[in-house]
């Protein structure tokens, strides 16, 4: 055994780890008991709405630690695969209830919402914690987070899906012809991936406390055991949410008076997203590790955009055997919305630096689109006032923005070139 482990180990010796494991055994008994409440009692209402809230948010919390911790288990190549799969577990139980429902009205709902706020908040945030946390230690900002060139692979990904969104648009609809090439597009990311060298950075010091507890666990077999309870229970319990927690959601929508899809939309990737944005800002503290928690959140992005979105025809299919899901006028509005995000955010990547510019442009449009999400109220009535076309024009704009401005800063083709060097 290396000595790292040993060392990490030794910091949950005594009462830390008595306090880890009673944390780890009060998690699971909350799941399962909540769990079993939402789905054999059947509560009143308001206790349906506190506990599948609440349960959609620990069962979140223990695939993340899940996965983060698995990295440094097993083998790259699967870790890499596995990591991307849970990543969008929390997020497809939404869709996927939607869909086997057959609500196609709120299907994407969960997928737009949970990249804006990933690009527009989560990308945001961790530039401004790295900022101030800049400030506090060395007394001065920093200008940009830097980028290895590596990260071409993601943003190209990125960009290239966002691109097949605009057929899909076009199109006005979803078939498992799409899903299906989606998928390879998710494939062909996680061979690229496979073979990029490793990011030296990562560490298990760098990890919250519960993950680097299940990395180090020093017997193999006590650390399996744990790991797969990680995320047996935290699965179960979102699958066991998953229904429960959406019609919470409309029963909500419905009083305060706010369409289904805008709730939807928002609050359940609030709540399935947190323990993710939470530990890439815990990342962004330790400045060096700023741009690991980015591309963190660009590689959870980036599985969303393929692989979740891929999961939604094949699941319609096998509950109502339809092959194609028509848009409404709204979904491919939003799809459009995010679309452009998703391409002025991978542009301003092109660059290998992520400026403060940046980041307040996509929190600026981000926080327009999610206070007015129908029409900006200083422009009037008019049919022409529409939020999410407006803001996808906005960020059209910037798009031209940056690549005329960084034109002389962007090596697209030589960091190409460059990277495939790298590969194994």
């Amino acid at each position: 055994m290396s000595r790292l482990p040993n060392r990490v180990w030794d910091q949950f010796k005594g009462k830390t780890h008595f306090k880890i494991i009673g944390s780890y055994w009060l998690l699971f008994a909350y799941c399962i008991g909540a769990s079993l409440l939402v789905r054999l009692l059947h509560p009143a209402l308001g206790a349906i709405v506190f506990l599948s809230f609440s349960g959609v948010i620990l069962a979140a919390i223990l695939i993340s630690w899940g996965a983060e911790a698995a990295q440094f288990v097993v083998s790259q190549g699967l870790a890499i695969a596995f990591i991307a799969l849970l990543q969008v577990v929390p997020e497809f139980m939404v869709e996927a209830t939607i869909a086997w429902r057959g609500e196609t009205e709120l299907m994407l709902a969960n997928v737009t919402g949970s990249n804006r706020l990933l690009m527009g908040v989560g990308w945001a945030m961790v530039f401004i914690v790295a900022d101030v946390s800049s400030r506090i230690k060395n007394g001065r900002g920093i200008p940009f987070i830097e980028l290895r060139r590596e990260t071409y692979v993601q943003v190209l990904m990125l960009m290239g899906s966002s691109a097949y969104f605009a057929f899909v648009i076009w199109h006005g609809l979803l078939d498992i012809v799409d899903g299906f090439l989606l998928f390879a597009l998710f494939v062909v990311y996680m061979a690229l991936l496979k073979r990029l060298p490793e990011e030296e950075s990562e560490k298990k010091e760098d990890l919250l406390t519960m993950p680097r507890y299940l990395a180090t666990i020093p017997r193999p077999s006590e650390q399996f055991y744990k790991m797969i309870g990680v995320f047996i229970v935290g699965g179960v319990t979102m699958w066991a949410m998953a229904e429960p927690f959406l019609d919470s959601i409309k029963v909500i929508a419905a009083g305060v008076g706010i369409t289904a899809f805008l709730f939807i939309q928002w609050i359940a990737p609030f709540l399935s997203e947190f323990p993710e944005t939470v530990t890439a800002f815990y990342w962004a503290r330790r400045i060096d590790l700023a741009p690991m928690a980015l591309m963190n959140l660009m590689s959870s992005k980036v599985s969303q955009w393929t692989l979740l979105v891929a999961m939604i025809p094949a699941v319609f299919l096998v509950s109502h055997g339809r092959w194609e899901i028509a848009l409404t006028g709204q979904q491919s509005e939003e799809l459009f919305l995010s679309l452009m995000m998703m391409v002025y955010g991978g542009t301003t990547l092109l660059k290998l630096r992520f400026t403060r510019l940046n980041a307040l442009s996509l929190f600026g449009l981000w926080l327009v689109q999610f206070v007015f999400p129908h029409q900006l109220p200083w422009l009037g009535n008019t049919d022409w006032n529409n939020t999410r076309i407006l803001t996808a024009a906005a960020f059209g704009g910037l798009i031209v923005v940056e690549l005329v401005k960084h034109r002389n800063d962007i090596h697209l083709f030589e960091n190409l070139r460059l990277v495939r060097a790298t590969m194994k």
